[in-house]
């Protein structure tokens, strides 16, 4: 094994990936699958975020609440959780706007990927998992698939 300048051992490079909103909802407010695989992505992965999902993870926690979807300490629980992964997130702009999926409203994270090269886009959302030509090199996939990838 070759060293890089400084003497150490090169390390493995991560690559890229996307968190839809409805997983980190799942993670930080219940836990369970949908938590370990945010746990995995953080830890395995480089996450991006663009300006148009930062607006939605802002503003989500914001709804179930008004809404009685949440309780008290799970919308604490959410909002903490969120601006922690978005502390470690990186934020970049999409230059295109791709328009392939049912909800329009869920290009932004098609968009996102692109621009980040991500290989994955971790999602439970149905009108993101059924898009039948994601671009090349892009994995839709559930929280229970991610957990099960090498």
């Amino acid at each position: 094994m070759r060293l890089n300048p400084s003497g150490e051992k090169p390390t493995k490079r991560k690559n890229n990936i996307v968190v839809d909103t409805g997983v980190l909802v799942s993670a930080f407010a219940f836990g369970g699958v949908p938590g370990n695989a945010v746990k995995k992505a953080f830890i395995e992965y480089r996450v991006f975020v663009s300006p148009q999902i930062l607006t939605e993870y802002r503003s989500i926690p914001l709804v179930l609440k008004a809404a009685g979807k949440i309780t008290p300490e799970q919308f604490r629980a959410l909002v903490a959780g969120i601006a922690s992964f978005v502390a470690g997130a990186t934020v970049v702009t999409p230059q295109k706007n791709i328009h392939i999926c049912r909800d329009p409203k869920d290009d932004m994270f098609i968009d996102c990927c692109l621009e980040a090269q991500a290989i994955i886009l971790l999602t439970s959302d149905k009108d993101l998992l059924c898009i039948a030509d994601a671009p090349p090199g892009l994995e839709i996939l559930r929280p229970k698939e991610f957990l099960v990838r090498p």
